[in-house]
């Protein structure tokens, strides 16, 4: 059983007095393993946060098909098996830490004996314990993510949609968020998580979708997208001659000469011990060797601005 499956997916809004179509998503297909923590990239209006509404029932598909843990989208009573952490999610003030994991518990539909165990341990798995009785006002935008996170789990949900989870966290307080979605991962939940933050997506994510006004561009593991080239930067003890530049550009493709530095794309290891083995010949001293890592941005910049360019859109 999958966990989230889509196929053939289109949203069609209409807008303005003349009712223009907007295409928000078109035949879109999409499957997500149970257990796993899958990211969902794109910029601006390609149809991420669409698509999450469909999956939870905020909103109606077009056409196509859309199933969550086994189960079609219109059955309402799977929805006691989901966690949503919303984008921006706004609280009542006035309520207490403690009070919200109370309240969205009830609205849930969870009748089990030991929510007031289970909101004790959710509490301490958010580090929130100390701010249990203290007023959803006085949160910061940090502590204000994290009971975000209990709410998402209070309902002992299979499978949990966390837009933005991390928005407005510093550094450490990010860290801590990932450990606790990575513990959600550990407990055999499946995690859908849409972020703006890539360097996040990469750190945590088992498998990656980017979307693009409306389709499904590329989807793999992070290591799928980010492993096309392999790079290499040669930093040597004194500028390098223009005849040496000439030499080694002639010999090998892919390589760039930058005064004391040598930047080298292959994927032929026997390549990079020739550049090596001409660098000695010139008697030359290599200070240092280091493989450049192509990260999950560059990798998603690269796909969007390829697609927008063959659309002729920018």
């Amino acid at each position: 059983m999958n966990a989230i499956e889509v196929k053939s997916l289109r949203k069609v809004y209409s807008s303005g007095i003349r009712q223009k179509e907007v295409v928000a998503l078109q035949s879109l297909d999409l499957t997500v393993d149970p257990g796993v923590i899958y990211g969902l990239l794109g910029p601006n209006g390609a149809g991420k946060t669409t698509l999450i509404k469909i999956l939870l029932g905020i909103t109606h598909k077009t056409l196509g098909e859309a199933n969550i843990l086994g189960e079609d989208i219109s059955n309402y009573q799977i929805r006691k098996k989901v966690g949503y952490l919303a984008e921006n999610h706004k609280y009542p003030p006035f309520m207490k830490g403690e009070e919200i994991l109370h309240f969205f518990a009830q609205l849930g539909g969870y009748d089990k004996p030991d929510l007031d165990q289970r909101i004790n341990d959710l509490l301490k798995l958010v580090d929130m314990e100390k701010w249990r009785k203290t007023k959803l006002k006085n949160y910061s935008k940090g502590m204000l993510q994290r009971i975000g996170l209990a709410q998402a789990l209070v309902n002992d949900p299979e499978l949990v949609f966390l837009d933005e989870p991390t928005d407005g966290v510093d550094p450490l307080g990010r860290k801590e968020i990932r450990d606790i979605i990575k513990r959600m991962k550990d407990d055999g939940k499946t995690v859908f998580l849409n972020s703006h933050l890539l360097s996040e997506v990469e750190l945590i994510c088992d498998r990656v979708a980017v979307l693009n006004k409306g389709e499904l561009i590329t989807e793999g593991t992070v290591g799928e997208l980010t492993s096309d080239n392999d790079e290499y930067k040669i930093t040597l003890d004194s500028p390098l001659e223009e005849e040496f530049k000439q030499k080694a550009t002639g010999s090998f493709a892919g390589l760039k000469c930058n005064r004391t530095k040598i930047i080298f794309s292959t994927k032929d290891s026997s390549e990079l011990n020739s550049l090596i083995d001409l660098i000695r010949r010139e008697e030359k001293q290599i200070m240092e060797i280091t493989k450049q890592k192509r990260t999950l941005e560059d990798s998603f910049l690269e796909i969007i601005t390829g697609k927008e360019g063959k659309n002729g859109d920018v």
